[in-house]
Formats: structure tokens, C-alpha cells, sequence
């Protein structure tokens, strides 16, 4: 009897399933879909020890320490057609004595400038961390130079150092992917 009953239920599914709700479904409307994805991802980090800035055998000053990082996300088309905006975050933790004049630069495989953004990080202590946030939003027109870089550069500069400099300079950065995609 048990058996009975749930093949009368399957049946009445099996009903119901083909006479769902699809006689007033206009397919035209396909062509107006449109799909916002956003993306987030891991851009940038680094812990910069103060002894980076100096060297000890040859007593000079480090005034600027370079790191280039590859960002192969833009080599596809249509990431360079349907990204509409992207909105980076840096977040620095700074507890060397000393202010920080940080720049980015994007560069194309011919190493050619896309797109720059700079930014400054506030004097730390070793013990007192000062925290710097920094946003830079890209739209427009500076959106499709931003694609056409392939990695980016990061050059941190102090103002000056010595052999005495304690502390550490953090990174930790993401970026927001901002899609249009219309189908």
C-alpha cells in the first residue's frame, strides 16, 4: 500500500512539473541581461625591516626599496572589455620613526607607464604602530590603461636613515574588480 502511494505522489510532481509556469516567459528579454560580477583579490604585501634602508658595510643610506610585482589578471580580453572600475585598498602598518613616500606604477610588458598612484604613510614608533589606508578608485578613461599593465611596481622612499632605525613597515592590499558584463 505504502509503495501505491508514492507513485501516486511521483506522478502528481511529474504533473506539475511539466505544467510549470512557462507559457508567459518572453525569451526576447535574454538580450537585456546584464551581470555586475565583482572580484576581490590580494594585490600587495610586504614587512620591511628599518635595517633594509641602510647598508652596514658600505655606511650609506637605502633612500628607496623597489619590488615589482606580476599581475597577469588583465591579460584577458574580456576582463579589458567589461572591467568597469577598480578600487584599491593599501593598508600600512608603520612603526619605524620615520614618514614614507610610497608609489605605484603599473607597467606593460615593454615596460611603458599605464597608471601611477602615490601615497604617503605617517611616521610609527617601534612602540606605537601607526596604521595608513589608503583607497585609489579607477574609472573611465584611466581604466583601460590600468589593463594594460601587466605588473606593478612599488617603490618606498624615506626621507633618511641610519644604522640606529628600528621597526617595521607592513603592506597588505586588495583589489576590487568592478565587471559589466551585458549579454
Amino acid at each position: 500500500m505504502n509503495n501505491h502511494q508514492s507513485w501516486f505522489v511521483f506522478l502528481i510532481f511529474f504533473c506539475f512539473l511539466f505544467t510549470s509556469c512557462i507559457k508567459d516567459t518572453d525569451f526576447d528579454q535574454t538580450e537585456n541581461i546584464v551581470a555586475m560580477p565583482v572580484f576581490e583579490v590580494n594585490l600587495i604585501h610586504f614587512d620591511l625591516d628599518a635595517n633594509r634602508f641602510y647598508d652596514p658595510t658600505t655606511s650609506n643610506q637605502i633612500l628607496t626599496v623597489r619590488d615589482t610585482t606580476i599581475i597577469d589578471f588583465f591579460d584577458d580580453g574580456g576582463v579589458q572589455d567589461n572591467l568597469e572600475r577598480a578600487e584599491f585598498y593599501f593598508k600600512f602598518t608603520n612603526t619605524i620613526p620615520r614618514n614614507f613616500q610610497v608609489d605605484f606604477q603599473f607597467l606593460s610588458e615593454l615596460n611603458d607607464t599605464t597608471y601611477t598612484t602615490q601615497t604617503a604613510v605617517l611616521q610609527g614608533a617601534p612602540s606605537n604602530a601607526k596604521i595608513t589606508e589608503f583607497i585609489e578608485n579607477v574609472e573611465g578613461e584611466d581604466i583601460l590603461n590600468l589593463t594594460l599593465a601587466n605588473k606593478v611596481v612599488v617603490s618606498v622612499t624615506i626621507p633618511d636613515s641610519n644604522e640606529n632605525l628600528q621597526g617595521n613597515l607592513n603592506l597588505k592590499s586588495k583589489t576590487t574588480y568592478y565587471f559589466k558584463v551585458v549579454q
